[in-house]
């Protein structure tokens, strides 16, 4: 078996993720990960599929092409390193950040934890409230190294929260069910 990252992006529409996924059936392929979503009427999708000996990512691709012409989608396959073993023991984290929208949060708070060796896992922004009193919301599911300190953290992100004008807030994830 050969592990691929699919993307596919492109204007929100009926019908995407059934015939980006039909094309992955017809070949054999299991879908191991993903994520879709749609965002300001811009639906995207990244996936890890395994595909059967034999099935490389020039095939895939062909077997993309109409779909992704048919529905205006840019599609991308490269093949990838074995995934890595699983590890249920990496204790996960959320960050949460509240506040007014204005430029340059995502990447202060992404700089802080690259900075500390803390991995994002996943992250989603969203402007919510009402357009008169609108609020940034942001969360971060991180892992910190094997020595992080988890109230050292917190402090750093109260320091930035106070430079970006935002709140910040470290706390265990709790478990969720799928």
């Amino acid at each position: 078996m050969s592990h691929f990252a699919v993307t596919a992006v492109g204007a929100d529409r009926p019908g995407i993720v059934a015939a980006v996924t039909g094309a992955f059936a017809e070949h054999g392929c299991n879908l191991e990960d993903s994520s879709m979503t749609i965002l300001r009427g811009q639906f995207a999708m990244m996936l890890v599929v395994d595909a059967p000996g034999g099935v490389g990512a020039g095939e895939l691709e062909a077997a993309l092409a109409g779909p992704a012409a048919d529905l205006d989608l840019v599609v991308t396959v490269r093949q990838t390193a074995e995934p890595p073993e699983f590890e249920p023991d990496i204790e996960s984290w959320t960050v949460s950040v509240y506040g007014a929208d204005h430029p340059g949060i995502v990447h202060g708070v992404a700089a802080l934890l690259a900075e500390r060796s803390v991995n994002i896992v996943d992250l989603s922004t969203r402007v919510v409230g009402t357009q008169e009193s609108p609020v940034y919301t942001m969360f971060l599911e991180v892992t910190l190294p094997p020595d992080g300190d988890p109230h050292q953290l917190q402090a750093a992100l109260e320091a930035k929260a106070g430079e970006l004008g935002v709140t910040c807030r470290l706390h265990p994830s709790e478990a969720d069910i799928l």
